[in-house]
Parts: C-alpha cells; sequence; structure tokens
C-alpha cells in the first residue's frame, strides 16, 4: 500500500524550504574586502593591492573578493585610520606618516639614520623588531590585523615650482606641503621652510593654487599625479626617507575569516612583497625619466652633501624625538637594529 503525505504537510514543507534557500544562497556569498587608496590606478601601491586582491579571489576559490576605490573615492589616507578603527572600510593600506596621530612611533623612519641610506637600513628596521613593535600597537589602537611587511613606495623627496633646487639651504621660507607626521613638519622646519598638510587628493589644485611652493613625495607620486602640470619643475634628491604603506584589514572584517582564510592573506602577503618592493623600486626609476621628459630639473645631492645634513640632524634629533613623540623603545629598538 502506497503511502501519500496529506497535501497540507506537503505545501507546508514546500514552502519552508523556500524561505529557507534565501539564508543558504547567503551563506554561499564571498566575504567583500572594500580596500581604500587616496593614489592613483597607476601608482604602484595600486598596483600591488589590485594584484593581491586578484590572487586572493584566485586562491580563496572566489570565496573573498577584493574591491579597490581608487583616489580617494571612500577616504583619504589621512581620514583611513578612523574608517578602520570604526569598520567603515575592511582593508587600508595608509602610509606611516598618516597613522602618527594614534601610533606616533610609527614616525621611526624619520630618524636621522635614515637620511640619505640604501633601502636595506630601513628595511632592518621596518621588517624586523621595531616594525613588529609598531603594528602590535596599531592592532590594539587601530583594531586592525596588520598583514605582514610594509609596502615599500620609494625614497621621499622636495619638489619645487618657481624655486630652484640646488641645495639643501634652497628650501628657506618655503611653504612646503607634508603628507601627515611629525618627523615630515620638523624636517621642514629644520629646512626653514613653513609646513602645510594638505590630503593627497587636493594636492593638484593647492599647488597650482600657491597654496604651497613645494612638497615632499616621491618621483612617482608627482607622476602618477602629473603634477609638472600643476607646475612641478624642480627636485631636490636627497633620499630623506623610505616611505613606506602598512597593509592593515580590520578586525571587524578579520573576524568573520576561517583561521585557514587569514592564513592564506598573510601567506599570500609574504610571497609578493619581495616583487611589490620591485616593482616600486621600477615604478620610481620610470618615473624619473617621465618627469625629465616634461621639464623637471634634478639636482642629486653629493655624498658630502648629504653627510652634513644627516650630521647636522643628528645634533638636534632629540628634539626630532620630543616632537614627534617617539618612545624611548622605539628610538632603542631601532638603535639596536641599525
Amino acid at each position: 500500500m502506497t503511502s501519500r503525505m496529506p497535501r497540507r504537510a506537503f505545501v507546508a514543507g514546500a514552502t519552508a524550504a523556500t524561505f529557507a534557500a534565501p539564508a543558504v544562497l547567503r551563506a554561499a556569498e564571498p566575504i567583500k574586502i572594500r580596500c581604500s587608496l587616496d593614489t592613483a590606478p597607476s601608482h604602484p601601491r595600486n598596483v600591488a593591492i589590485v594584484d593581491y586582491l586578484a590572487k586572493l579571489e584566485k586562491a580563496s576559490n572566489g570565496e573573498i573578493k577584493g574591491e579597490v576605490f581608487h583616489s580617494g573615492q571612500l577616504f583619504a589616507d589621512l581620514n583611513v585610520s578612523k574608517a578602520l578603527l570604526q569598520g567603515q572600510v575592511e582593508m587600508a593600506v595608509p602610509g606611516t606618516w598618516v597613522v602618527t596621530g594614534l601610533v606616533p612611533d610609527a614616525d621611526l623612519v624619520g630618524l636621522p639614520y635614515f637620511y640619505g641610506v640604501p633601502i636595506e637600513l630601513t628595511h632592518k628596521a621596518t621588517a624586523g623588531k621595531p616594525g613588529a613593535y609598531v603594528n602590535q600597537q596599531l592592532a590594539g589602537k587601530l583594531k586592525s590585523q596588520v598583514l605582514g611587511t610594509w609596502l615599500d613606495l620609494g625614497y621621499n623627496n622636495w619638489y619645487s615650482t618657481k624655486t630652484p633646487l640646488t641645495a639643501f639651504d634652497s628650501l628657506k621660507n618655503l611653504k612646503i606641503r607634508s603628507s601627515g607626521g611629525a618627523a615630515n613638519s620638523w624636517r621642514i622646519k629644520f629646512a626653514g621652510g613653513i609646513a602645510n598638510t594638505t590630503a593627497w587628493p587636493n594636492v593638484p589644485l593647492s599647488l597650482s593654487q600657491g597654496t604651497f611652493d613645494a612638497l615632499i613625495s616621491s618621483d612617482e607620486s608627482i607622476n602618477s599625479a602629473k603634477l609638472w602640470e600643476a607646475g612641478v619643475k624642480f627636485s631636490y634628491v636627497d633620499n630623506q626617507f623610505l616611505a613606506q604603506y602598512i597593509p592593515m584589514v580590520s578586525n571587524a572584517c578579520w573576524e568573520k575569516l576561517s583561521k585557514a582564510h587569514q592564513t592564506l592573506m598573510t601567506d599570500l602577503w609574504a610571497s609578493n612583497i619581495a616583487a611589490y618592493d620591485k616593482g616600486s623600486v621600477d615604478s620610481q626609476a620610470r618615473a624619473r625619466g617621465i618627469l625629465e621628459k616634461n621639464g623637471v630639473k634634478f639636482h642629486d645631492a653629493s655624498a658630502s652633501e648629504l653627510s652634513t645634513t644627516r650630521t647636522a640632524i643628528i645634533g638636534s634629533m632629540d628634539q626630532l624625538i620630543k616632537d614627534a613623540k617617539l618612545s624611548p623603545e622605539i628610538v632603542k629598538l631601532v638603535k639596536d637594529a641599525v
């Protein structure tokens, strides 16, 4: 004898299955990671992060899906730390200089030990114990996970519009834009300039309007924003510090990931960071050639010029440490590392 399900029970079961289906679909949806950057798509940071998130999506079989918002579409870097803290964005890669308001020790590369020296010396600190000490503070203050080794942008130098830069003294009395951080402002004042902080997306207009006469930046940043069109004509190359970006994911996002996905993200970053850093070096070299073709005149500081300036800055280092609010711990860690 064949048993039959009562019609009422059948309908109830079908209805329940229908209502359950959306929940199943939602569970299968990928975890979305929005990354806020305030530089242009051609900038080496943007290129690296787009590549990283594409690799992450592939390696996770589509279970994690990233999207990069370029040119400050979501937040300027000066504001992205707050966005991370409040869970308004899942990922950001801000420069060390813009997180110093919450973690002053992130200004460690502003110490004169790193003025005009090879990249490898900076890496000893930022990829070693000093960098780890800063990462620990960032994790607590920004409620975020640092993915790993910091991403190189390249050396920062001086650029001006009307004033030829043929020596460190050429910077006296200029209004100079700083990207942020007490160490940058201190260095501008040490050079005899007047510090101005302007968010990067606003730099081209402000520069063309004469809000400031010069700025601290890198060849690639000047190139990606085509700042020769806004009046940049001169550069004093002293490799004053290696600009680096810190890759961070908000805890609100990180805690949604499985342990396997968390490990995938950190391992994937570790396996690609060397290539990304090399990409930045190559990008900076290409950018200088483009700037020269567009009329920017460079003065490369000699070894003796660098030595003289470095000695003078070291002589005033105590004031820099005080102004930048660097902790005794970070100063000691840097000394031990370099």
